[in-house]
C-alpha cells in the first residue's frame, strides 16, 4: 500500500542516509515480519465501542491501520457511502494553527471537506502523528537481534575452524561440516586426509584452528535482550507486563512510576480519540467510545505491586 517508484537519485539518497550506509536495518523479511507483529500487539490495547455497523469486520481493521499508520482519519456523512472516514491529507490553519481542509483521494470519491463543518478528524496523538515511528524502531532492534540469535546458535555447533590450500582439502572439509551439520553422532574418514601435503609449501594442506564455544556462546544474553526490548516496547505502549529484569526491592513510588511510565502514552492516545469522538458523533448520529483494554490490570497490577512493596 506504500510503493513509492524512486529513480536512481533518490535512491541513492534513501541509501545514503544509514549509519552506517552497510547496515540496512529495514529492508528485510526479518524486519517486516516484526513490523507485522508489532503492529498487531499494538492493536490489542486500544478498541473503539459501538462503531457503526458499516465500520465492522475489514472496516475496522482498516480504520486501526489508518489511525496507527498515519494518525488520523476525516470522518463525514455521504449520500453514496452513507457514514464514512477515510484517510486524508490536511491543509490550511486557523487562528490556532489547526487544519481548516481535509482533502480526500479515493478511486471512489475525490473531494475536498472543511473540517468542522463537512467532515471531523479522528485522530490518535495531540500531534495529528501516528505511531509508525514506535513500531518501526522496536522491529528494527528486534530484527537485529533475532538475526544475531539464529547466527549464534548456527555457530554454537561446531567447534573446530580449519583452513584449507587446496582445492581436495576443502572439498574433505565441506563434506565433513555437511555430516557435522546433519547430526551424525559419529563421523568416520580417512586419517590420511589429515596428512595431505601442499606440493608448492610442503606444508600440511590443512590447519585446525580450536575454538572454545562455551567463550562465545551468547545465545542466552541475546535472548535476554530480546526480552527487554519487547518490555521496553510493551512498557512503551500500554501492555501490562512484569519487568525482565527486577530488582529484589523495590519501593511503593517506584512501584507506581513504573505503572504509571507503561499507562502514560496509551491513556492519551484514548484521551485524543474520545476528544476526536466528541465532535465526531454528533455529526454522525453515533455514540462510539475509545477504551483501553489493560486499564483494569494495569491498575490491578499496580495495587498488588504496591502491596507486596509494603509488606516487605
Amino acid at each position: 500500500m506504500e510503493y513509492k517508484p524512486l529513480n536512481y537519485e533518490q535512491i541513492n539518497l534513501a541509501a545514503g542516509t544509514y549509519a552506517p550506509s552497510q547496515i540496512k536495518n529495514y529492508d528485510n523479511e526479518t524486519f517486516y515480519y516484526w513490523q507485522r507483529s508489532l503492529f498487531q500487539r499494538a492493536c490489542s490495547v486500544l478498541r473503539i465501542d459501538d462503531l457503526p455497523d458499516e465500520w465492522r469486520a475489514s472496516v475496522k481493521d482498516f480504520l486501526w491501520y489508518c489511525i496507527f499508520k498515519w494518525g488520523y482519519v476525516a470522518c463525514f456523512n455521504n449520500k453514496k457511502f452513507g457514514r464514512s472516514f477515510q484517510p486524508c491529507t490536511l491543509r490550511g490553519y486557523d487562528f490556532y494553527y489547526q487544519p481548516v481542509f481535509a482533502r480526500i483521494t479515493n478511486p471512489k470519491l475525490d473531494v475536498e471537506l472543511e473540517i468542522h463543518k463537512d467532515c471531523e478528524i479522528l485522530k490518535l496523538t495531540p500531534d495529528y502523528m501516528g505511531i509508525w515511528d514506535i513500531i518501526t524502531r522496536y522491529a528494527a532492534r528486534l530484527s537485529q537481534i533475532d538475526e544475531s540469535i539464529q547466527m549464534s546458535i548456527v555457530n554454537s555447533k561446531f567447534s573446530l575452524i580449519f583452513g584449507a590450500t587446496t582445492k581436495a582439502g576443502a572439498t574433505f572439509l565441506k563434506k565433513m561440516y555437511d555430516k557435522i551439520q546433519s547430526g551424525e553422532p559419529a563421523i568416520i574418514f580417512d586419517a590420511k586426509a589429515l596428512a595431505m601435503i601442499d606440493p608448492q609449501t610442503k606444508e600440511s594442506a590443512i590447519v585446525d584452528l580450536s575454538r572454545n564455544v562455551k567463550d562465545t556462546y551468547i545465545v542466552t544474553e541475546l535472548l535476554q535482550d530480546f526480552e527487554t526490548v519487547l518490555h521496553e516496547f510493551d512498557t512503551e505502549i500500554g501492555i501490562p507486563t512484569l519487568p525482565y529484569q527486577k530488582k529484589e526491592r523495590m519501593v511503593t513510588d517506584e512501584a507506581q512510576s513504573k505503572q504509571i511510565d507503561a499507562v502514560s502514552r496509551s491513556l492519551v492516545w484514548v484521551d485524543t480519540l474520545n476528544e476526536s469522538l466528541e465532535l465526531i458523533n454528533p455529526m454522525l448520529g453515533t455514540n462510539m467510545k475509545a477504551v483501553h483494554n489493560f486499564k483494569e490490570e494495569l491498575e490491578q497490577q499496580e495495587n498488588n505491586e504496591s502491596e507486596v512493596v509494603e509488606n516487605e
